[in-house]
């Protein structure tokens, strides 16, 4: 019997696939480009997908200067709250919080987050300024608004930290220390035709077998005497009596934080109607905040916070915002 020769099924690279912690995405590393001091991220919940036609802008492209249609997920961005600003600096190799700010009109929703904490050092203004020196990081403490989106189905806000880069320690201290307390629009954050890395937790499928979690071949007909078709046909040898983890098993499928890097942001909009279709989005509905346009599709289903963030390792190639010609107002009932 020949031997079979293809590619792996299934990446190891996003091994061990388990639950994500938190529905809120982790971000570990930001971009810190300009001269401007500024919050690098955002957050915003998904409501949808539709299509536009635009002119195609990219350089080089097969039809550059065409009417082309592109499909854009729909993220509708309430304004965040900034309720703290944290100061860190390095210690024994490593960054300590070295101080931290609270809000004084704090969202009455913000209880069913966190306990507030008490005064600490470092808990003033002038505790910061005198080891500015020492600050090694400025970061400001924001949560979302979700009881602004009818969609939502929930009071609790999500926390999050977003460190302000660019310019001078105490430039960024200034400016966390004029946002302690404020609504924060989208518009004070990105532009129209940046280039963003999306997180966001996918789409959960609970426990799955072998075949469907890593894609392996069902079993031949003389392999599958047992009786058992889906399943993996050798966990390896006797000795040493070890299941490598390599081996694909059944197990959590889905639910895994996932990364998109160098999406572009089409559109800002303020007026919801703009860009809702007939009857709403499926399982999310009416839009009514702020929104805006991401080329292409996102990870997770509708409802998901998705967090936004200036790209790390940005393509050169978009400089301006795109020329819109159409946004597809559609009805999406009955396509499912």
């Amino acid at each position: 019997m020949g031997h079979l020769h293809r590619p792996r099924r299934g990446s190891l690279a996003y091994s061990p696939r388990i639950r994500a912690k938190s529905e809120v995405p982790r971000i570990r590393s930001w971009a810190a480009d300009g001269e401007k001091a500024g919050i690098t991220g955002f957050a915003g919940y998904k409501a949808g997908m539709t299509h536009v036609i635009m002119t195609d802008d990219r350089p080089r492209s097969l039809t550059e200067g065409m009417e082309i249609s592109v499909p854009v997920t729909v993220v509708e961005v309430p304004p965040m709250n900034v309720v703290a600003l944290r100061a860190y600096e390095m210690y024994n190799g490593g960054a300590r919080p070295a101080g931290e700010i609270w809000a004084d009109n704090l969202d009455s929703e913000l209880s069913r987050a966190l306990t507030l904490p008490k005064k600490t050092r470092g808990s003033s203004a002038e505790d910061l300024a005198a080891i500015i020196d020492n600050i090694t990081d400025i970061r400001v403490v924001a949560h979302t608004n979700p009881k602004l989106v009818k969609g939502i189905p929930k009071k609790k806000p999500e926390l999050m930290e977003m460190p302000i880069t660019n310019g001078a320690m105490s430039e960024r201290l200034d400016m966390a220390r004029g946002l302690l307390g404020q609504q924060v629009p989208i518009t004070n954050v990105f532009e129209v035709g940046d280039i963003l890395d999306v997180s966001a937790i996918t789409k959960g499928k609970g426990t799955q077998g072998p075949i469907r979690r890593w894609g392996i071949m069902l079993a031949k007909r003389k392999h599958a005497r047992t009786g058992k078709v889906r399943h993996v046909g050798n966990l390896g040898p006797w000795h040493p009596s070890h299941i490598s983890w390599r081996v694909p098993q059944l197990g959590q499928m889905g639910y895994h934080q996932r990364t998109e890097f160098n999406k572009r942001l089409m559109a800002i909009g303020n007026d919801g109607s703009e860009i809702t279709p007939d009857g709403g989005f499926l399982g999310y509905g009416v839009v009514n905040n702020q929104y805006i346009l991401i080329k292409g599709s996102l990870p997770g289903p509708v409802k998901r916070l998705i967090r936004m963030r200036k790209a790390t390792r940005p393509e050169k190639n978009f400089v301006k915002a795109p020329s819109f010609l159409y946004v597809s107002k559609e009805s999406k009932q009955g396509l499912r």
